[in-house]
């Protein structure tokens, strides 16, 4: 073994580990990975940056744009919706309807993009049917997931394949090229659900029968709905505090929906803000928690105020639950850091995470995707969240509340990118003409459109791309190629498929689809070359399978679905269990039979 392949080796192993540990973001340890390649030799300053103009990493984005500007237009929300309403009171209908309109949706946008457009309606239907999310959720994430392998760009690790396959000098795959496993797949995951899911998925009970939606709201989540109004006098122990010094919400477990200077009106007043004598407060919570703290503050209660009428009209003003979606820049971060009141002027009651209930000061308390804030404020400022990429509205708006873009437009340009690729244009010129097409038609501003792009991931897929180009240049995926080769050699061509598909899918449990695929895509193509066989059909099935990860909540739409489903590991263990031998049982003799 020469110095250059032990060196390949170490990095590869080095950056395994720190993927395995995740004490590091996972674009720094590409980031990581790229300079230690470049700074050891192994590849030149051009090949270790090649990754980002890659058709790979320019595929991503502009698949990211496009999903944003069908989300924005809301065609597909209301393709979504409409199933929803068309499933009837059965739970089994439910779920197979539901997760076949998923499963179709995430075939042209991110599967995680197609799984929180559905969450909102689904969690309605729970509500109306009294069904436990946990008998709903789970086998529509999955379905999201399945549907990534329709097309060529339903997953990061497929979007990947092109690339490595144009890098290995063979030709590329078409965009539904993947589409008859993909389909068989999407059919036998709901098939699954449909006749087991009763047994597979937790037994919760259902919720009592829910009452309109700002009521369910208060009563789901034991929510104050008393607002009191405070006038601040000269003399009182609040004149120059904020409200965090104060300890308005962690010893007195208050909210300030609004403060007035008698008038302008901030609504959801920042933490830093100050507050000065003359000042009236609108205050939610409960009596005895408010009085105690109007006594121990000097301050004096009012009457109702004209002013403060809008936070107590339904008809203006509400609470309303947000989802924080995998790609926020919410997530990793906290409320204070975020500054979700200074962003959107609503105040944050309640955040749920990992099955429990926080109230009082959640402030510096890391957000994870999937957590659920529950929030209040002016329909208007929760219509700002609608069109948010950091958080998703789960509550129903009056669709005059928003504004969507033409559906018209955002579908013509999504229609003409999948148009050009049929005719044998390029996936990452098709798809990035259609985004620009997005821009151009004003379905998206520019700004909408950077904002649409999660770079973590795109940095992250660039980062990696030179790992697969080093393995292939020095040898070591012909090394390892041939010590995997000895053990299959000389058994059929299905076992050696099979030993792919189990690889793959066990590295997907410990790192990304993506990290999965760059590293044992050149060890398919270095095996295929040993034993005589066609390398493509080895790459794709390896990216099917990295790309389908079912057991942990590690994949971003489990990770969505785990928290409004109240799901426990050992939930994905069991029914994510039995799905990925499903997907290996299916999947291998498909290859077998379409590809070879």
């Amino acid at each position: 073994m020469d110095a250059a392949v032990t060196t390949v080796l170490l990095i590869l192993s080095g950056t395994v580990v720190l993927l395995v540990l995740d004490r590091l973001r996972i674009d720094v340890v590409a980031l990581l990975c790229l300079l230690a390649l470049a700074w050891s030799g192994i590849l030149t300053p051009g090949e270790a940056l090649a990754g980002f103009s890659s058709n790979a990493v320019i595929s991503m984005i502009a698949v990211m744009v496009l999903g944003r500007g069908l989300a924005k237009t809301e065609l597909m929300g209301r393709f979504a919706q409409g199933v929803v309403s068309l499933a009837g009171h059965d739970r089994t209908r439910i779920v197979a309807l539901v997760s076949a309109a998923v499963g179709l949706t995430s075939g042209v946008m991110q599967n995680v993009g197609a799984a929180v457009l559905v969450l909102p309606g689904v969690l309605q239907v729970s509500r109306r049917e009294r069904l436990a999310p946990s008998q709903l959720l789970m086998p529509i994430g999955f379905a999201a997931i399945l549907g990534g392998t329709l097309t060529m760009v339903g997953s990061s690790a497929l979007i990947l394949v092109n690339d490595i396959l144009i890098g290995a000098g063979l030709a590329p795959y078409g965009l539904f090229s993947v589409a008859p496993v993909g389909a068989v797949l999407l059919a036998a995951g709901i098939g699954l659900f449909a006749v087991a899911g009763g047994r597979l998925l937790p037994r919760v009970p259902a919720r009592e029968e829910a009452a309109p939606s700002q009521q369910a709201l208060i009563e789901s989540w034991n929510l104050p709905f008393s607002v009191w109004h405070y006038y601040i006098p000269e003399g009182s122990a609040l004149v120059g505090m904020t409200p965090e010094e104060s300890g308005i919400w962690e010893q007195y477990h208050l909210n300030i929906l609004g403060l007035s200077d008698g008038g302008r009106i901030e609504y959801a007043p920042w933490r830093e803000t100050r507050f000065e004598r003359g000042h009236d407060l609108a205050v939610l919570g409960e009596e005895e928690d408010v009085r105690r703290f109007a006594q121990d503050h000097g301050l004096l209660l009012r009457d109702r105020l004209d002013r403060f009428r809008s936070l107590t009209d339904p008809n203006v003003a509400g609470f309303a639950e947000v989802i924080v979606p995998p790609r926020s820049s919410l997530v990793g971060t906290t409320i204070r850091e975020f500054g979700l009141r200074r962003r959107y002027a609503v105040e944050p009651l309640l955040l749920y995470q990992r099955g429990e209930a926080v109230r009082g000061d959640f402030s510096d308390t890391a957000i994870a995707a999937g957590d659920i804030v529950v929030v209040h404020g002016l329909w208007q400022h929760i219509a700002d969240i609608k069109s948010s990429a950091n958080l998703t509205l789960l509550t129903s708006l009056d669709e005059s509340a928003t504004k969507p873009a033409s559906t018209t437009l955002a579908a013509g340009c999504f229609g003409a990118a999948v148009a050009l690729t049929m005719l044998g244009f390029p996936i990452s010129m098709s798809f990035l003409t259609g985004a620009v097409a997005m821009v151009l038609a004003r379905v998206l501003t520019m700004e909408e459109a950077y904002q649409a792009i999660d770079w973590k991931v795109v940095v992250f897929l660039a980062g990696l791309i030179p790992l697969g180009t080093a393995m292939q240049k020095t040898g070591a995926a012909a090394l390892l190629a041939e010590a995997l080769l000895q053990v299959v050699h000389g058994q059929h061509a299905l076992l050696v498929l099979l030993a792919l598909a189990v690889l793959a899918t066990l590295f997907s449990l410990f790192m990304s689809n993506v990290a999965a695929t760059v590293i044992l895509a050149p060890l398919a193509i270095g095996i295929a070359q040993m034993a005589g066989y066609d390398p493509r059909p080895l790459v794709l099935l390896v990216a099917v399978c990295t790309g389908n990860s079912f057991v942990l909540p590690t994949h971003q739409v489990n990770a969505v679905y785990k928290t409004p489903g109240g799901y426990s590991n050992a939930d994905y263990l069991r029914a994510g269990g039995i799905l990925t031998l499903l997907v290996l049982i299916i999947a291998v003799p498909m290859f077998y039979l379409l590809y070879w």
